[in-house]
């Protein structure tokens, strides 16, 4: 991993004109998140919220500030704000974040009010009108909803706003989450598009083991073949439901996709969204997942399971072929055509994922059985390569 300590440089001569960022450092995945035209900027709770006193202006109108300074060099901006059940613990009365989802959901009500108007209030000071996009894992994971959610976003983007996306907390259940607002940004980012993903919360960025000893190690780069066996990965803060492991995940997921990823503090702001010359990179993988393959990889829902032998699973993990009836051991769950299942080996674990083009029970007696042996209306894949995609 490259040593990234030296010193920033600003944008200077014809390259401010142009908004291009210069850097003395030896990092194409940073130069490409400082001169990336448009980017999800996610932040955390402990950068907005304070248990005694609730949503804390002055940091958010500082951020706002930041932000506006780079839409102002040319880059397309959305924010994805934590904070809406933190900023409702407070007027509430209460005195700790609550764990239960009806007091959850309750706090949240009155935070997500709280947050939307000092977003906007803030941003009004630049004369930037704010649109607020609500999402549950439930709009991402079916197709059409997906594709309104991208509509939003975009047309948001094309008449000038700026788009605050939070999870609709007040509507979520347990079972239907993100889980945290860092997947949240993730997927955000692939959604719209964008060329690069940003991370604030209170750290700094990866270290490979907790922060608080001696002895841990600040992480500059990641690449996009690291595997990250050795970092040890910690929980949420007592204002937020993420942590390292959710921030972790989410940069590997964006980057994983094709997106580069900073993870950086949110009281480095300045340069986070400057020349990028502060936290940890993630390098993005070199090609980027279609639309289409992220969904089905990352987004959509499993409705079921089928399982398939060695020989199907080596065709669909090193050939990237289609999945047909004779490498299927076993057919699990309630699905129809089209439907989205996980592919898995005969030791249960998930290899694949793609959309199928048979109901569960007319697959049933298919299996395990040659293209031959098949009438000839069942002779067709049951998962299209096209439509499978190998987690892998």
């Amino acid at each position: 991993m490259t040593d990234l300590s030296a010193g920033r440089e600003a944008r200077t001569g014809d390259d401010a004109e142009l908004g291009v960022v210069t850097s003395p450092f030896d990092s194409p995945t940073r130069l490409a998140i400082a001169n990336a035209k448009s980017i999800v900027v996610k932040i955390g709770s402990s950068a907005l919220t304070d248990l005694a006193e609730g949503l804390d202006t002055e940091r958010l109108d500082r951020l706002a500030a930041a932000l506006e300074r780079r839409m102002r060099a040319g880059t397309d901006v959305i924010v994805v704000s934590s904070g809406a059940v933190g900023s409702g613990v407070a007027p509430l009365g209460l005195k700790k974040r609550p764990t239960d989802l009806a007091t959850k959901q309750a706090a949240a009500s009155v935070g997500q009010l709280q947050l939307a108007h000092a977003w906007s209030t803030s941003f009004g000071r630049f004369d930037r009108v704010v649109g607020l996009v609500l999402l549950t894992a439930h709009d991402i994971a079916l197709r059409a909803h997906h594709a309104n959610a991208q509509r939003t976003l975009d047309r948001l983007r094309s008449l000038g706003a700026v788009a605050i996306v939070n999870e609709n907390d007040t509507v979520a259940t347990n079972e239907l989450r993100f889980g945290d607002n860092d997947r949240l940004a993730a997927m955000v980012a692939h959604l719209a598009g964008v060329d690069a993903l940003v991370l604030l919360s209170d750290v700094p960025g990866l270290y490979d083991s907790d922060p608080r000893k001696s002895d841990a190690t600040f992480i500059r780069e990641v690449a996009a073949s690291d595997r990250l066996d050795g970092v040890s990965a910690t929980e949420g803060s007592h204002i937020g439901t993420g942590g390292m492991a959710s921030k972790l995940s989410a940069a590997r997921l964006a980057a994983d996709s094709g997106v580069p990823v900073l993870m950086a503090a949110a009281a480095e702001v300045d340069a986070a969204l400057g020349d990028a010359s502060v936290g940890t990179v993630f390098e993005p993988r070199p090609k980027r997942l279609s639309a289409r393959k992220f969904w089905l990889r990352h987004a959509a829902e499993s409705s079921g399971r089928i399982a398939v032998d060695d020989g199907a699973r080596a065709a669909i993990a090193r050939s990237r072929r289609s999945l047909l009836p004779a490498g299927i051991l076993s057919v699990e769950g309630d699905f129809a055509s089209g439907d989205v299942v996980d592919v898995v080996d005969s030791h249960g674990g998930v290899v694949a994922r793609g959309m199928v083009a048979y109901d569960a029970v007319e697959l049933l007696p298919l299996r395990g059985k040659s293209t031959d042996e098949l009438p000839q209306e069942y002779r067709r894949p049951v998962i299209h390569a096209d439509d499978l995609v190998p987690l892998h």
